[in-house]
């Protein structure tokens, strides 16, 4: 596949005094957040691709900064061999498997750039993308997305259970989540910071990325195949993935509980009324117990299911209220510039 790297129109247009032009900023620090979960074959390509797209142009002082979220393989001793040819690479080595969502947090507190760009270390993220990126933050733009053009590669639940998470989060979110936008984008080191005022412990990037706002553009790409590896994310992680999104940034699952049950309650007294005036005119009829049984076994349903979304809700709150970090850092390596 080839990068297509078409810019699409803007989501905010910005303000033309703050363009940032090339003269203001002969260099930019540029920052690559790469989170690695057991990525051995993978970091020296990485490495390799960016080098040879971004680190030999004079007009970007490059970080390549890692973030081993408990790695069980060769993932740290390589980058800390591929360190000392490269002090380009900072490495954040977290003391445990805390997932990618507290390894980006992580990686933005330590990231030392001017712009930060959030990108996967299997390069299906290509990195030529990025200088598209660029070139619309010197437009003005704090915000730069990267946009799928199509998800053919995906299987078709996938896809389809992806277009009805988009449908419904952004019909009843506070906050609009840009369509089969990830987390590969370019952020300003202002939004960055406030990224990282943001305490929630249960970090769901997509939506915090897009509630800080900002002047946003979006960049059009077509993801190239993984160089070593496959997806870990199968159905089950993508079903919580999902409810973490939509009890982060709505409540609109609790609402809905009070409008069933309000249906419910009018069905059923009208339902009684029918039945009070059929008794009336009409006489008693044999009773009918599979009726009752539906009707009980129904209406359970509806109650456990209730108690569920408010569970979700409630063991949320009861995680945030024990103030815990989102991650752990066991230690920084800094490269050796002598």
């Amino acid at each position: 596949m080839t990068v297509q790297s078409q810019i699409t129109a803007s989501l905010v247009t910005p303000v033309p005094h703050l363009a940032r032009s090339s003269a203001a900023h002969p260099v930019v620090r540029l920052s690559l957040l790469v989170p690695c979960f057991n990525e051995q074959d993978a970091v020296e390509a990485f490495v390799a691709r960016v080098s040879e797209t971004l680190g030999a142009r004079g007009d970007i002082e490059l970080e390549l900064l890692f973030v081993n979220d408990g790695s069980t393989d060769a993932t740290l001793p390589k980058l800390l061999r591929m360190q000392v040819e490269d002090p380009r690479i900072r490495i954040i080595e977290l003391t445990r498997n805390f997932g990618k969502e507290a390894a980006l947090s992580a990686g933005l507190m330590e990231a030392r750039g001017d712009v930060v760009v959030p990108i996967d270390v299997d390069l299906q993220h290509p990195p030529e993308v990025v200088l598209d990126m660029l070139a619309k933050w010197r437009d003005g733009f704090d915000v730069v997305v990267a946009k799928r053009v199509n998800r053919d590669d995906d299987p078709l639940l996938r896809r389809i259970f992806t277009r009805w998470f988009y449908a419904i989060q952004n019909n009843v979110g506070e906050t609009h989540i840009p369509a089969d936008v990830g987390d590969f984008r370019l952020m300003d080191a202002q939004v960055v910071r406030a990224v990282n005022q943001l305490p929630e412990n249960r970090r769901f990037m997509k939506g915090l990325f897009a509630w800080v706002g900002f002047p946003t553009a979006v960049v059009e790409f077509e993801p190239h195949d993984r160089v070593a590896g496959q997806s870990r994310f199968n159905g089950y992680r993508l079903w919580n993935f999902a409810l973490e999104g939509l009890t982060s940034f709505s409540t609109a699952p609790l609402k809905i509980w009070t409008y069933i049950g309000l249906a419910m309650a009018v069905f059923a007294f009208l339902n009684g009324l029918y039945i009070l005036i059929r008794v009336m005119f009409v006489g008693i009829e044999s009773p009918g117990f599979a009726s009752i049984f539906t009707a009980v076994t129904f209406l359970g349903g509806l109650q456990l299911i209730g108690i569920g979304v408010l569970g979700e809700y409630v063991g949320r709150t009861y995680m945030e209220a024990k103030r815990r970090p989102a991650f752990l850092v066991r230690a920084v390596y800094e490269p050796d510039h002598d």
